[in-house]
């Protein structure tokens, strides 16, 4: 099997790839942390130029890689494989460096249901493992034929106690069907799973000091407490207690159909207690009658999560933006915030779903 050289640039490092790899999946196992999400060449996270040398580029979205980017020699480098070496102009996260992937077994220490179709699952190590990772960050669980499933972390890095994980049932699901014990076998507490991480390109930028909105659909909470409880605990852009930092607001918009789905309401009201430059503002887009009537009381505002952000913040030309929730929303967010309120692209962060129909639109 032929093996060839890549070289980075601007950043300058080189890994070596073969031909049956893909040229995300060598530099991983390199040890250099390449933006990437998917990993299916649905979302467009991980797209490089190439310079110099050849690729043959894999199945994917073509909203991921148009033809046009795909003739100006841009590529998706988790479905593309080397077939020379390369000169790839792609950007390093600085602060993902040393931040490599691991697999590692996990005991289900708890399981707790907030909502009917909501679990959250605490994952504890074997002794003496610990997973480094950044704020934002997701893991592979690793099933059965090769299958596997992304869920981001919703501990911050560096807790102690179990990784947290906020998991929806999605019906015929391959992992979600035994974990809500609708297949066999069924997924109980103490049952041992296995894991591939951290993952993924989204992560909370330490080093800044934007004022922040952060932007959940659904079960999208999930890396967003992540990021939250990390800005809490290090005193990031929230009080101003960090020297060197002017300190700044961190908003959180939560979006969901009804109550219900908010299945952890309770905690970010908390956080707005216990915080003063924290905001919380929940949104329901599909509210019962009844909910309709009381979301003035529970201080809920109803229709696209994201609109609530415009209505609030019309100049967003300051702020720093982490989104996680469906494709659908995640994008328009980003194509709203930047066109109409001023948001730089580059100030953007998104961790979109990809479902099970993505990919199979990619694979087939």
């Amino acid at each position: 099997m032929p093996t060839f050289k890549v070289h980075l640039q601007p950043s300058d490092r080189e890994f070596s790839v073969a031909a049956d790899q893909t040229l995300l999946e060598a530099a991983l196992a390199a040890g250099v942390t390449l933006p990437h999400a998917c990993r299916d060449g649905a979302c467009g996270t991980c797209k490089g130029r190439v310079i110099d040398g050849r690729i043959e580029q894999g199945p994917h979205a073509e909203s991921a890689l148009g033809a046009e980017e795909a003739a100006r020699g841009y590529a998706l480098l988790c479905c593309a494989h080397a077939r020379s070496d390369l000169v790839l102009e792609v950007r390093v996260p600085s602060a993902l460096e040393g931040i490599v992937a691991r697999r590692l077994p996990a005991r289900i220490e708890r399981i707790e249901r907030p909502a009917p179709d909501v679990a959250i699952l605490a994952l504890k190590l074997a002794a003496g493992e610990q997973l480094l990772f950044r704020a934002g960050q997701y893991v592979d669980f690793l099933l059965a034929g090769g299958e596997r499933r992304s869920y981001s972390i919703a501990s911050p890095p560096g807790a102690t106690g179990p990784l947290e994980f906020h998991i929806r049932h999605q019906s015929g699901g391959l992992f979600t069907d035994t974990l809500f014990g609708c297949a066999s076998p069924a997924i109980v507490e103490r049952s041992i799973v296995r894991i591939e991480g951290p993952l993924g390109n989204f992560h909370l930028r330490e080093d800044d000091d934007a004022p922040i909105v952060l932007l959940a659909g659904g079960t999208g909470f999930a890396p967003l407490k992540a990021i939250a409880e990390t800005i809490f605990a290090k005193g990031l852009n929230i009080d101003g207690s960090v020297p060197g930092r002017r300190g700044g607001s961190v908003t959180l918009y939560w979006g969901a159909r009804n109550r219900a789905d908010l299945y952890l309401d309770a905690l970010p009201r908390r956080w707005a207690a216990e915080h003063a430059n924290f905001r919380y503002v929940p949104v329901l887009s599909a509210p019962g009658p009844q909910e309709a009537a009381a979301t003035d009381a529970a201080n809920c505002r109803t229709g696209f999560v994201h609109h609530a952000v415009m209505e609030d913040l019309p100049d967003l030309s300051a702020h720093r933006v982490y989104a996680c929730g469906v494709p659908a929303m995640v994008e328009a967010a980003r194509r709203d915030f930047t066109t109409q309120c001023g948001l730089r692209v580059e100030n953007f962060h998104a961790d979109a779903f990809v479902s099970r129909a993505d990919l199979a639109a990619v694979r087939s």
